[in-house]
This record gives C-alpha cells, structure tokens and sequence, in this order.
C-alpha cells in the first residue's frame, strides 16, 4: 500500500474577537469546523473572482456581432495599416535581440 502526500500551506489571520465569534458561529451552524468553513468560504469567493476577471461574458447579440466579425472582418483602414507597418518595423528592429532569443 502506498499513499501520497499532498504539500499543504499554512494561512494564518487575527481577526477582532466579535469577527471571531461570527466565524464560529457560521461554522458551527454549517457542521465545520473553523478552519474548513474559512477555507471553503475563502476558496469560494477566490473561485468566483477567478471567474469574474477571467471569463468574457456575452449576450446573445454581442455573440452574433462578434461571430459576424471573425466572419467577415471589416477592410484595413488607414489607421490599422500604419500600425501594421510600424509593428513589422518593430519586428524587423529587434531581430537578434533578447525578446527574439529561442533556446
């Protein structure tokens, strides 16, 4: 039989006292313990701002917009190709350099 050890991290806070009890409290009610109702609660809400910040989120008519787009992108303008030949030059400078390094 063999069992693996998982790396676990310790997190540590101080909180005021009537922070404390509250937490206790809900923990309590909830059949945790404080530690575990701290840590479910805490991974939650990191769970949810992870989400929040990295997921775009669309309507149906801002998917069809989009979807008609990649589908049919718009002709370069004036503006898009001076970018583009500045970002080519761009390119073209720093050949050699540490940002066009390969292993």
């Amino acid at each position: 039989m063999t069992t693996t050890l998982v790396k676990q991290d310790r997190i540590g806070a101080r909180v005021p006292h009537e922070v404390y009890k509250t937490l206790c409290r809900a923990a309590e009610l909830s059949g945790a313990t404080v530690n575990q109702f701290l840590v479910q609660s805490a991974l939650k809400a990191a769970q949810e701002v992870i989400e929040r910040e990295e997921r775009i989120k669309l309507s149906v008519i801002e998917w069809e917009w989009l979807l008609d787009l990649i589908e049919t992108p718009p002709q370069p303008n004036a503006k898009f190709k001076a970018a583009m030949k500045r970002y080519k030059k761009a390119q073209l400078d720093d050949v050699g350099s540490s940002f066009n390094w390969k292993p």
